[in-house]
């Protein structure tokens, strides 16, 4: 599936969203009020999208997984996010947890681990941000002590998604505090002794998908579950959000596209001096520039996924340009839907209100966008831009 023209997607691809919407539509959205609201794991979803082979689609078919390439996992994550923003993670970070296995992990880590994920025997999760140590990730305290065969972690992780839920954990720790980005990675076990968890953040939006602090007191494992040469985990951790960034636009995406659709439904629907609101000028033009944000937002966003695909050289560019955009569309497109729906999109009667919330994340984690307009900025300073 990599032979595809970039702004067109295949008719497999278009299979693909056919049938996660179906899945979505059946299993997912009817749940995502309820999940929202106990701030539960979604995991009816999580079992529906295991069954389905679409809760870590981009794992290859050597290690049991569908081989979905670049542009299909995006396809999937979107139209999650669609349907349930909390439940888009589900694949969303299995890619994030597993990229850097995939990227620099040895054969044996990526049957014993890759394998597992593809089976639904767990989620893998990505420790990377600290209490100190967020957007500058370099600064990290985290320790990684060789003893013998083994490594000994000590340290906290913050902002771990799905944290608790998970199985496994790339685990990013410092391995040589002499130098700066002298950083390893590792997979960590759920169940490995010292390993516990924070208690879950109270948030605004995406409450299905914990967010907790990962805590590594005296973790002793195995140097076979290093990840890559020593010293060589903060290239790789950059590499991995060059790709993940990506899945992060089509979880932006698919929020803004469902509340676009809620928007036009109810603007056809409700009726006011006597006939729908749908047919009043000042409306219709908002909802053109509703639908025209998203769509640029999906076009850039399949653009940088046809880079990840290919691992072309400007892939940190159009990762970083399509998170940032398709993000800022998000929030924009879901202001705009609560506005349209009045004081109906206020309340949690309906689900724009929910998307607000949602979107609002998608501007900050796997680097904020003030980050990724440095980035960007870095990028066209260095000549590194395609022509498209």
């Amino acid at each position: 599936m990599t032979d595809y023209p970039m702004y067109a997607p295949s008719e497999e691809h278009l299979a693909i969203r056919e049938a996660v919407r179906a899945v979505c539509d059946a299993k997912v959205a009817p749940y995502a009020a309820e999940v929202d609201e106990a701030s539960s794991f979604p995991q009816q979803a999580y079992d529906a999208l295991v069954a389905a082979d679409f809760a870590a689609p981009h794992i290859g078919e050597e290690y049991g997984g569908a081989g979905a390439d670049a542009l299909a996992t995006c396809i999937v994550i979107e139209e999650v996010a669609r349907a349930c923003a909390s439940s888009s993670l589900i694949p969303a970070v299995n890619k994030l947890g597993t990229m850097p296995v995939i990227l620099a992990g040895s054969e044996d880590l990526k049957k014993r681990y890759l394998s597992q994920v593809a089976a639904g025997a767990g989620m893998f999760s990505y420790c990377l941000s600290e209490p100190e140590a967020g957007s500058d990730a370099a600064a990290m305290r985290t320790r990684a002590v060789r003893d013998g065969d083994d490594y000994v972690l000590n340290g906290v992780k913050r902002w771990i998604t799905n944290a608790g839920v998970s199985q496994f954990y790339t685990v990013f720790a410092v391995t040589d505090p002499d130098r700066r980005a002298g950083i390893s990675a590792f997979v960590v076990e759920k169940d490995d002794p010292g390993v516990s968890f924070g208690a879950p953040e109270k948030k605004l939006g995406i409450k299905g998908s914990p967010t907790r602090e990962v805590y590594l007191d005296n973790v002793r494992i195995s140097a076979e579950r290093m990840i890559g040469e020593e010293h060589t985990g903060f290239a790789t951790a950059m590499r991995t959000l060059d790709h993940t960034r990506v899945t992060i636009a089509a979880q932006a995406v698919g929020i803004a596209q469902g509340a676009l659709d809620h928007a036009l439904g109810y603007a056809k629907e409700r009726r006011q001096f006597g006939k729908p609101i749908a047919d009043f000028q000042g409306l219709q033009f908002m909802l053109a520039d509703m639908g025209m944000k998203v769509e640029a937002a999906r076009q850039l966003t399949y653009a940088a996924a046809g880079r990840s695909q290919r691992n072309d050289q400007d892939l940190t560019f159009f990762g970083a340009a399509a998170k940032c955009f398709a993000s800022d569309t998000a929030m924009a497109v879901t202001v705009d839907a609560v506005q349209v729906l009045g004081g109906y999109g206020y309340t949690r009667d309906y689900p724009v209100e929910r998307m607000l919330r949602d979107a609002k994340i998608t501007q900050i984690y796997e680097g904020t966008n003030q980050v990724q307009r440095i980035v960007m900025a870095r990028q066209l300073l260095a000549g590194i831009q395609s022509d498209l």
